[in-house]
Parts: C-alpha cells; structure tokens; sequence
C-alpha cells in the first residue's frame, strides 16, 4: 500500500534531504584523482553525523557503508574501499541516504572525476535531464507510467540502454517502500496522489541494457562494460507541484 505523508513527515523528510545534499555538496568538493572511495564513505559519515542523522543504507541488509560508490560500468550498490582509488576521467555515482527523526532523504549524483570524455558528460547530461523529466510528471492525477514514460523518452532520444532491474520507490519511513517505479513503460497505471513520495533515479548507459552483480552480492554492473550514470532525488507530489526534498535549504 502507498502511504501518503503528513505535512509534519514531509518537513521531517526535507530535512533529511537537507542533510543528504549537504553530503552531496561535499563529495563535488572533494572527488578528483587520487581520492578512495573509502575515503569519500568517511566524509559522507561525519556530514551525516554532524547534523544529527543516521547513515540509512549503513548495516541495510548487511550493507556495510554509508554511501554506494559505483565508477564508470559499475551501475550501483559499489562498496567504498581503500582499493578504489578514483583516477583522472573516471565517473562515479554516489548514492546517499540519511534518516532523520525517522524520515528519510535518498540521493545520488553522478560526478565526473578530473577530466573526462565528452562521451562521459553526454551520459552525464543525459541522465540528469531525464531525471528532471521525470520529476516534472510527478504530479497528482498522473500515473506511474508519466514518469517512467519521461525518462525512457530522454534515454531514447539520446540512444542509451535503460537499468531494467533496477528503478526508483517510494521513501518515507523506510527507505524502501512502495511504489516501486520503473524507468520505462510498462502500462502502470497507478494514480498519483497529493503527499505521495518517491526517489526517482534513472540509471542510464552507455551501451546494452543488461547489468549484472558481483561476487560481493552487492555491485551492480553493465554487462558489456560501458559506462553508466545514475541521479535520483526524493520527491514529493503536491496540488502545487512536485517538491524536491533532497535539495539544500534555504
């Protein structure tokens, strides 16, 4: 069942997001060439900590960071390590979640490391827009299918596979809840209501659709060994809008 949010758990869940684009300011300032990824986990944690939240995904499922860090083919879920050690050209997705008095922010944001291909930021510019897109269908009195219409519209015209089984959900209480919301059509007709929440995050790449996991049951990965991008925001839909919960403040 989709549960709608109170006004008092929607203030809760910007402030989480606060806190998750607060971590995300940081990570623009501090990836470049040489940094680890375990380095980046450690960051992240004191951001969250300092503003009084809990690190959501640390210990989700026996996950065993703060944030997921997936570079270039690497689609999502990627363990921080010491061995990671980010090089000039590189992309990276960081995924955030904070949980604040109970409520949740989820964020990811792709980053280019030093200089990258023009290929890199094509992929770049295509996933962010088709996330906008999205966003812009989160509206009450559309259905699932607007949004995930949206983002396949963009991948298409940019000719980029679609992550197929992986997709955006609904957030609140947990950071899984439902809708689960795919990133292409697939005749969901399920209506939007005010107050309903979702982390919309499509995951776009540069090749074949296809991804698969790791050893490490974790890592999420393309297939054919191209790159792939991967922004998300929590969102709320209002009779004013959509409203984004994981922005900074003002």
């Amino acid at each position: 069942m989709i549960r709608k949010k109170s006004r008092e758990e929607i203030k809760l869940m910007r402030h989480a997001g606060h806190i998750v684009a607060l971590v995300h300011q940081k990570m623009k300032e501090v990836v470049e060439p040489g940094i680890s990824t375990k380095e980046l986990d450690e960051i992240a944690m004191k951001v969250i900590k300092e503003n009084r939240a809990v690190p959501t995904f640390l210990g989700y499922n026996g996950f065993p960071a703060c944030i997921c860090t997936s570079i270039n083919e690497q689609v999502v879920h990627g363990i921080p390590s010491e061995k990671a050690i980010l090089k000039d050209g590189d992309i990276i997705a960081i995924d955030v979640g904070a949980t604040y008095r109970g409520l949740v922010g989820d964020s990811a944001w792709s980053y280019a490391v030093g200089n990258v291909s023009d290929d890199i930021k094509r992929l770049m510019k295509a996933t962010e827009e088709s996330l906008y897109a999205g966003i812009d269908k989160m509206r009450p009195g559309n259905v699932l299918d607007d949004i995930s219409g949206a983002v396949e519209d963009v991948a298409l015209k940019y000719g980029y596979g679609i992550v197929r089984q992986y997709g955006g959900h609904g957030v609140g209480h947990q950071m899984h809840e439902e809708p689960f919301l795919y990133n292409y059509r697939v005749g969901d007709k399920t209506l939007i209501k005010s107050g309903y929440a979702i982390a919309i995050e499509p995951m776009l790449n540069m090749g074949c659709d296809e991804v698969s996991v790791a050893l490490d049951e974790w890592t999420v990965s393309t297939v054919d060994r191209k790159p792939s991008a991967h922004f998300e925001h929590t969102v709320v839909a209002t009779d004013d809008g959509p409203q984004i919960m994981t922005k900074l403040m003002e």
